[in-house]
């Protein structure tokens, strides 16, 4: 099995899943908005309405954003093989293994963890572009790229 191909396949899940939480959340909001009805008291109607409109509101942001996050692992090739860090890069250090993609926390592949993290991210920004035998400080730790696949 490739391990690229499997932490992969988990960030799809990961990413799957949180998209189609938001977008049951939407339409739940979308239920009650529709079964509000105007008999309830006056301003505590427009209250709940409004309350409902910012729930709506909040997670078509969320779903804005799952849907980016869809898109940056869709340009994820996991047949390629590269010398530096980037991009569905699997890192390993002597701290800890990463694979770059999205954030999807932690992923367990053959008995071994890994964080799944964005390159956006404070250590995925000091990651990306190093090659095995660099060293990286994060938050006051000092760790070494062992290997990369």
């Amino acid at each position: 099995m490739n391990i690229k191909e499997e932490l992969y396949n988990q960030c799809v899940q990961f990413v799957e899943k949180r998209y189609q939480t938001v977008q049951h959340a939407i339409s739940e909001i979308q239920e009650s908005l529709l079964s509000e009805t105007k008999s309830s008291a006056g301003d505590k109607h427009e209250t709940g309405r409004a309350m409902l409109q910012l729930e709506r509101e909040k997670a078509g942001h969320q779903l804005a954003e799952i849907v980016k996050i869809k898109k940056a692992l869709s340009k994820i090739d996991t047949e390629k093989k590269s010398k530096t860090v980037g991009l569905g890069s699997v890192v390993y250090t002597s701290g800890a293994n990463y694979y770059m993609a999205v954030s999807a926390g932690q992923l367990k592949v053959e008995n071994h963890l890994f964080y799944a993290i964005s390159p956006n991210t404070p250590i995925g920004q000091l990651l990306m572009g190093k090659t095995v035998g660099d060293n990286v400080v994060f938050r006051g730790i000092e760790f070494n790229v062992t290997s990369l696949v």
